[in-house]
Formats: C-alpha cells, structure tokens, sequence
C-alpha cells in the first residue's frame, strides 16, 4: 500500500463506522454506500499534491481558520475583476486590505435572469461561461494559496436551477429524475404541506410549490419557482451531491459555505426547517471531507439567533458545521443604529460570550442579501416595541423617512398585507455618507465617515471572524443603475451588488479622502486585532454596563491584558459612566487616556489598551 493511500485508509478508518451507520439510518441501501466509499476513494486520488500538502499541514493545525489575523472579504467576481483571471490581478489588492479569506459569490453556471443572484445552479461543475472555467478557479485559488489567502464558495445543495440536467430530465417525465425532487400529479399532498411550511418570498414567489402544466405535476420551490428543491430522501440525491462538493473542494476551495442549510430536509406536516436529518446530512458532509479533503471547513447559513444555531455546530465528539455566521447580531446591530439603544445587542452578545470558545461564528455588518429583521421581538415587546409597528420604523428609518435619519436605500419584498419587509443598501449609505455627497455637507460627510468607522471597529472587536463586503473598506454607496437592467430592476438587492469601483482604490491611498480615512481606519484597526493577545480564541470576552443605553462597551481579557472597545451607538455626544484606576492608550491614535467617565462624540469609539507602564 502507497503512503497516500495508507493516509486515506486511516482516515477512512476513523469514520466509516459512524459515517455508515448514519447512512443507513437514513437510506437503508448497503450498494448506494459502497459505491459513495469508491468515490470518495477516486476524488481522493484525483486531489492535487499540493492539496494533498495543505491537507496534512491543517490536520495537524485543524484551528487554523480560528486565528486573530482572519479577515474576509466577499465579492462578485465580475463586479470586482470581471473574471477569474481578472481576479489574479487583483490579489494585490485584497493583500492591501489585509483579506486572506476570499469570499467569491456564487459563481457556478446558473440561467442568466433566473439565477437568484447565482443560487440556482444549472451546473455544479462549470463555472458560468464569462467568469471563466474550472481550470481558471483551480489557478485563482493556487495563487491565492502562494500568497497564505484562503478561498470560500458557495455550495447550494438545497436546490437546483429548472435548467439543471436532472431537471430537464424530470421535465421530460422520467422517473429516475422526478424522483430526485418532490412531484405530485394532484395538489391533495402540497396543500397539506401549505398548512405547516411557511412562505420564504411570500410577496415575488408566494407558496412553496409550482405548476408545471407540460408534465401535469406540482414541483416543490421553496424559494423561487425556477428553484426546485431537491429531494434527499433519494440516496442518489445525496451521492451525487456529494460528489459535486469534493470536485469543488478538489478546486482548490478551502471554506464551502452551505446555503440554506435548514431547509435541507422535507417531512410532510413539519416546517420542513431544522429537522434531525439536516443534522445526519451535515455531520456526513464533515466527515466526507475529513476523509477526502481536511483542508476544507464548512461553513453553514443558518439564519436564526445564536443559541438557536448552536446545533449546527453539533458536539465536540460529533461536529458538523466549523463555523456559522452570526446573523442576528448584524440584524440587531442596525436596530440600534436606528433606537439609538444598545440593550438587545447587549443583551444578544452576553449570550454569544456564554457560548463555548470552541464555536466559531463568522461577524458581518453587510452582505449580498437584504436585511431581514429576524429580531427579538418578545425583549422588544417587553420594552413598548410592537412586532409589526417596528419593523416599520426600522424600514421607514434606513430608508430615510423618519425624520433626522441619514440612510438611504430600499424595500425588498415589501408586502401591503403583512407590512413586512426587508431592507437593501450599503453600509455607507446606511450611515448617511450618500446623503451627505448629494447635499455636498461636508460636516454629514465627517459624521458619516465617523460611523462607517465606528461599526466597523465594533464588528472587529467581537470574537470570530470579521467580514468585509466589497466595497465597505472605500465606502461605496448604493448603486440605482441596476433599475436600467430588465433583468435585475425588480430585485431591489442590486442596489448593493453594484460594480466595484476602482477610483475609489486609487483615492483611498491618500488619508485625506474620504475613501482614504475609512481604508486607513480599517487598516488601524485591524492591525489592533492581529497584534493584541486579547483577540486570541481563549480570550474571555463580556460587555461592561457604562450606565448608558446608548453606549455598547466589550471588555476583552488574556492572561492579565485587559481591552476596553467603547462604541456610542448615538448621533449626539454621550458619556460612558466608568472608573478604572491608571493609564491607558488610545490604541488608534498612541495618546494616553483615562477611563473615568469617557466623553464620546456622536457615533464616536474608542479601543483602549492597557496601562500604559
């Protein structure tokens, strides 16, 4: 036996127990789990040398990803670089902003104008023809490695694009493919699952099933009709599945992240959300790539607050997920933006700091996607905050209705009857620098830049790994040309997904820009992260009580350093109540400070270091 497949049989011997047992707890088939051993044998083979190298360096260092100098950056490929060779060129770039986690949005093959933004995919190995090939990924990535920069995808395995093989096949009324997603010739059965399973996208795709009139079937589209969800159930749904994640990983991809990880599994008379079997499902997926590719950690959406995705994690004997993102506390983070009171955060990151120091959440202030406020509604209640009456105020706020607020941007699925609706912008035109350029105040301007720095420094200061949107580090603004394109016009989420602007690169360079004072400040700030004991994972981490509800302070503590990070999530000047004996350093600007009573400006921070000696 070689050396590489004695590393593969000792692998394969520490999980196929539990990884078959599974298996057939779920599909009962010896011949369907024989031959995913075979493949998993034959993509491992198949795996490059240079992978293989990185497989055994992170087995013996499986907390890598965990490391204080993590920070990502998510992206479209086209908007950034216009393809995967232009991306090459620009890893000097992402060096500049200190990126070594490159997030590249969905990317695969998907039908242009029926993609949901890439997550309906036509072919899960064929990257999408103007963005380029395979071949083209597996060089990105290999430069990205010779640099120490990881790459994440997405991996949607919720669904399938209708223009995928399977089912176009499914379209065409055989079996072996209608099998692989959920049919039904009669709508006795999607009417009962109409009673339990709520409505994604009830305004742009209400219901969860669609019409197919040429094969006379109901297919079930949680998401949007041109999505249809697979069917695990079907052992050959999760094989071929399966499949596909190792040829990605085996492109040289080191984090895949997992869409809509609860919607995995289907059961009549359920939610069909977080079911036991996503569980079985996620903990195969870690296993598989234990044995095939251990250089590669998942990373699951999981859109729920944190002591409700703990799950996912599963157990330290039995882990699933590597990391999740941290989804409620961004959403939260933008309500107190907008009350000007910081007690549900607060109260969000007390329960977050609680969590064991082995689970990994992934922080963000913005993304691809909308905001949805998915908010603590009965603290909130408790407090004189109605559901359906804030919600409003928190769209009618960043929308720039409310009286006093700088943000612009839009709804997205705005529904009359529910008045619910989700919010679409950018970071700095959140924080009021797009306002500020129309009206050409430079003073917004100098208060916009002040708040786009202090969110950030806040995201930066709590445990995990930071993430940057494109665009966030140069303070981009929204983007409206996306209302010229009929294909894009009715997804207001385009007005945050619009093309990087390299000028803005170019004046961040020079720190009396705009584009230069937020880039420097990040930069700052991050180097604060990398340098400083207390952002090691075995930190302990609390929020300070500075007897104001304006004001969020985090104190950070390793081995006798102590980190103060004091945010005023307030417009006007507040003070934070504290008295803590000696010098301390302002880490941003080198000048001694004391903490007694702290006087911060309207959305001001300040990160504060030890005694000085």
């Amino acid at each position: 036996m070689s050396k590489a497949d004695e590393v593969f049989q000792r692998r394969m011997d520490r999980h196929h127990d539990e990884l078959r047992w599974l298996y057939m707890e779920l599909y009962q088939n010896d011949d369907m789990f024989a031959e995913l051993c075979s493949q998993l044998y034959r993509f491992y083979k198949e795996r490059r040398q240079k992978l293989r190298n990185r497989d055994e360096k992170r087995e013996q260092e499986p907390d890598w990803f965990k490391k204080k100098n993590m920070l990502g950056m998510m992206l479209y490929i086209d908007n950034f670089a216009g393809n995967l060779q232009g991306m090459k060129t620009k890893i000097p770039y992402l060096k500049r902003c200190n990126v070594n986690c490159v997030h590249l949005m969905p990317f695969l093959d998907s039908p242009e104008g029926r993609s949901d933004g890439g997550y309906a995919v036509a072919d899960f190995r064929k990257v999408r023809p103007d963005l380029g090939s395979m071949e083209d990924l597996a060089e990105f990535a290999d430069a990205c490695h010779q640099q120490e920069m990881n790459v994440c995808m997405d991996f949607v395995m919720n669904h399938t694009s209708e223009d995928h093989e399977w089912a176009r096949r499914a379209r065409n009324g055989e079996g072996e493919y209608m099998s692989r997603y959920f049919f039904y010739d009669s709508y006795d059965i999607p009417a009962q699952y109409e009673r339990t399973v709520p409505q994604v996208f009830p305004t742009t795709a209400p219901g969860n099933f669609t019409w197919l009139p040429e094969v006379g079937h109901h297919v079930l589209t949680t998401f949007y009709p041109y999505q249809w969800d697979l069917n695990y159930k079907n052992p050959r749904v999760f094989n071929e599945m399966m499949y596909n994640f190792l040829c990605l990983a085996n492109q040289g991809m080191d984090i895949i992240r997992i869409d809509a990880v609860p919607y995995i599994w289907k059961e009549l008379g359920t939610q069909c959300r977080n079911l036991p079997q996503v569980h079985t499902i996620v903990r195969m997926m870690r296993m598989i790539a234990e044995i095939v590719c251990p250089s590669v950690v998942l990373l699951g959406e999981v859109v729920m607050e944190p002591e409700k995705v703990v799950p996912y994690f599963g157990t330290v004997e039995k882990p699933e997920c590597h990391m999740l993102y941290n989804v409620t506390t961004m959403a939260t983070t933008w309500n107190s933006v907008a009350t000007r009171d910081i007690r549900l955060l607060k109260q969000q990151m007390d329960i977050v700091n609680s969590l064991p120091k082995e689970y990994t959440f992934l922080n963000y202030l913005r993304c691809h996607d909308d905001i949805g406020w998915g908010l603590d509604f009965g603290t909130l209640r408790r407090w004189g905050m109605e559901e359906v009456s804030h919600k409003r105020f928190l769209n009618d706020f960043f929308t720039g209705k409310v009286e006093g607020s700088v943000s612009r941007g839009e709804l997205y699925n705005d529904d009359p009857v529910t008045q619910d609706a989700r919010f679409c912008g950018t970071t700095a035109s959140m924080c009021g620098l797009e306002s500020a350029g129309f009206e050409q105040d430079e003073k917004k301007t100098d208060d916009a830049v002040r708040m786009i720095l202090m969110l950030h420094a806040y995201m930066l200061t709590q445990s995990g790994i930071p993430m940057l949107y494109s665009g966030d580090e140069v303070g981009q603004v929204n983007d409206y040309t996306y209302k010229e394109d009929p294909k894009k016009r009715e997804d207001s989420r385009y007005v945050h997904r619009g093309a990087f602007r390299w000028e803005l690169a170019e004046y961040s360079r020079d720190e009396n820009t705009v584009q230069g004072k937020i880039f420097h400040g990040l930069n700052r700030m991050e180097e604060i992260r990398r340098n400083l004991r207390v952002f090691d994972t075995d930190a302990s981490v609390y929020t300070y009580d500075v007897k104001d509800n304006s004001i969020l302070c985090i104190l950070r503590e390793c081995e006798g350093e102590r980190f103060f990070g004091i945010f005023n999530f307030n417009d006007n000047p507040r003070t934070a109540w504290m008295k803590e004996e000696g010098a301390y350093r302002n880490l941003m600007t080198g000048e001694e400070i004391e903490l007694n009573n702290v006087e911060l400006p309207g959305h001001g921070f300040l990160l504060i270091g030890d005694v000085v000696k």
